[in-house]
């Protein structure tokens, strides 16, 4: 009953998460398929908080995916992508990395996850900087897909497997809050930043 149960939970929350980013485009299609295994999923603190960030995430980079480069569903889904992955970033190290990171048992893996948000900070700002209608545009964005994918199911089954372990359910529940309220001011000065990781040779 109680495996039932964690599974309508985990379902629920997936969809809610997917139902945010279809309200951007309601007519691209969003094909996620399977996504890495966690009992956090769901849960009423910063870890259940975070992967619905990170289903939402994975629900606009499927749905950029789907899109043709001449319409103006690709420009809106990834402006909604800069804007979430750049707050999001933000406000999880401010809510929950900045107390793992002073923990030596789990110093590694803060510092570790913090150094992958620079490093698809740059990705995003690459794309931004080029033409998304090109066929080239695409192969760099895969690139960013596989380097997210990777990185949130890191943090997933690994990094956030070991904070939890040194964290209370008082302290989950406050950096839900601290991650929600950052989020938002995060979000709300978020910016398109082009700029090229190599220069373009004329």
């Amino acid at each position: 009953m109680a495996t039932k149960a964690k599974r309508e939970t985990h379902a629920a929350a997936k969809s809610k998460a997917i139902a945010k980013a279809k309200a951007i485009a309601p007519d691209v299609p969003v094909r996620i398929g399977q996504t890495p295994e966690t009992d956090l999923r769901g849960l009423p603190d910063v870890f259940g908080r975070l992967i619905e960030d990170h289903d939402r995430h994975r629900a606009l980079l499927s749905m950029i995916e789907a899109t043709d480069g001449k319409g103006e569903d690709r420009a809106a889904l990834f402006e909604e992508l800069v804007y979430e992955l750049k707050a999001h970033a933000a406000a999880e190290e401010q809510a929950l990395w900045s107390t793992v990171l002073r923990n030596p048992e789990t110093t590694e893996f803060a510092r570790h996850a913090v150094a992958e948000h620079k490093d698809i900070d740059k990705m995003l700002d690459d794309l931004t900087a080029r033409d998304m209608g090109k066929k080239k545009w695409m192969e760099r964005f895969a690139d960013l897909k596989h380097e997210y994918l990777h990185h949130i199911r890191e943090e997933e089954q690994e990094q956030f497997v070991e904070s939890e372990k040194i964290l209370s359910d008082a302290d989950r529940k406050y950096m839900r809050t601290v991650f929600e309220r950052r989020k938002k001011e995060e979000k709300a000065a978020a910016e398109l930043k082009p700029k090229l990781k190599i220069k373009a040779i004329a």
